[in-house]
């Protein structure tokens, strides 16, 4: 009998697997692993959250997948806010984080086998994930005038600011990918989960009335709260956009159970709420940018966009391979520039979030040299 061949064989290798051999020199240093490599948040769920959880903890029933109306409200409020977004005509619609969303995308928009995808030349490896699980094909460019008349493409993926590069793209360039997606009839996904965190530039959300003109057709933007409010383990985000494209998205998620938890979702108006926290966390990741790039420029690096996001990108002109060693070897983990494309074969990329104590070791370790 022939056995179709498992979903995972259109995968590569987990990303994260192959950093194994130097995380394990980065732990054999006499002062322990200090990992800049994954962005994981450390600092604590603020205190308004952890008690809305709490409070909804009670939750013996099933949630809604389309959210509460309470958070359909306060994800429509935060979008207003943070993205110049008009709430009237605007679909929303919470999500289980913001990875399985992009993962699931194509294969939700109903993109297949003869379809393209367009991802950014140097990108999030999900992006290109998402469009293999559904069969499609994979361009990596930044450029859409590259793709010529290509009417396959049907899904155009953005990101800005940038994972890894921390580039902003502006609001002008935007607009013609809105443009030229709208003239082929596809789909353009933004995702937007370092929006709030702009530094040397101030990023555009891809709802803005200047890129979208005022009308949400074909247009979809993707949020987080993993890091603006240390709730990557709750598995909190959502998707903005057009009404249209989210209420398919609604209709697949009820039949498939993609549903946010009840407590998470009480948590997540809480978080959307409030602002105070995220300016702390904001003002704790502004603090460490500036001394591991101060220690990482000081020890020879040259850091290349990182304008805006939670990351810095950076090279030493050789491969990234052998920087990931280089650091390794002095107890620091780090990106390999290649697990985000070829183009990124001399470059790695630093997270901003480890713990203040560790962000001023990784300083006296690099100044040691």
């Amino acid at each position: 009998m022939n056995r179709p061949a498992p979903v995972s064989s259109r995968l590569p290798d987990f990303t994260w697997d192959t950093l194994d051999a130097a995380a394990a020199t980065a732990a054999a240093h006499p002062d322990g692993l200090i990992n800049l490599s994954m962005g994981t948040p450390v600092d604590p769920v603020p205190a308004l959250i952890r008690q809305a959880l709490a409070d909804a903890s009670n939750a013996p029933g099933y949630p809604l997948t389309a959210g509460t109306p309470a958070l359909r409200d306060a994800i429509a409020a935060w979008v207003a806010r943070a993205c110049g977004a008009g709430v009237d005509g605007l679909g929303v619609l919470p999500t289980i984080g913001s990875k399985e969303l992009v993962a699931w995308l194509p294969t939700l928009l109903g993109v297949g086998p003869g379809d393209v995808v367009v991802v950014p030349s140097i990108a999030y490896p999900t992006y290109e994930d998402g469009a293999r699980l559904a069969g499609a094909t994979t361009v990596r460019t930044d450029s859409l005038t590259a793709l010529g008349p290509d009417s396959r493409v049907r899904l155009v993926w953005v990101n800005s600011p940038g994972n890894p590069t921390g580039r902003v793209l502006p609001a002008r360039h935007l607009r013609k990918v809105v443009d030229w997606a709208r003239e082929r009839g596809a789909v353009v996904a933004s995702d937007e989960c370092y929006l709030p965190l702009g530094w040397d530039a101030e990023p555009v959300s891809v709802l803005s009335p200047e890129v979208c003109g005022g009308s949400y057709a074909g247009v979809l933007a993707v949020h987080s709260l993993s890091k603006r409010s240390n709730l990557a383990g709750y598995r909190a985000g959502f998707v903005a956009g057009d009404p249209a494209l989210v209420a398919e998205l609604l209709k697949i998620r009820k039949h498939a159970g993609m549903i946010v938890p009840a407590p998470v979702q009480a948590a997540m108006v809480a978080a959307l709420g409030d602002q105070a926290h995220a300016d702390a966390q904001r003002e704790r990741y502004r603090a460490r940018r500036e001394k591991l790039y101060a220690a990482f420029t000081g020890a020879g690096f040259t850091v290349e966009h990182s304008e805006a996001g939670l990351y810095l990108w950076m090279t030493r002109d050789e491969d990234c391979w052998d920087t990931v060693d280089w650091l390794a070897r002095r107890g620091i983990l780090v990106a390999a520039g290649v697990f985000y494309g070829p183009a990124g074969a001399r470059h790695v990329r630093v997270a901003l979030t480890e713990s203040d104590e560790h962000v001023e070791a990784v300083a006296g370790r690099l100044a040691q040299l």
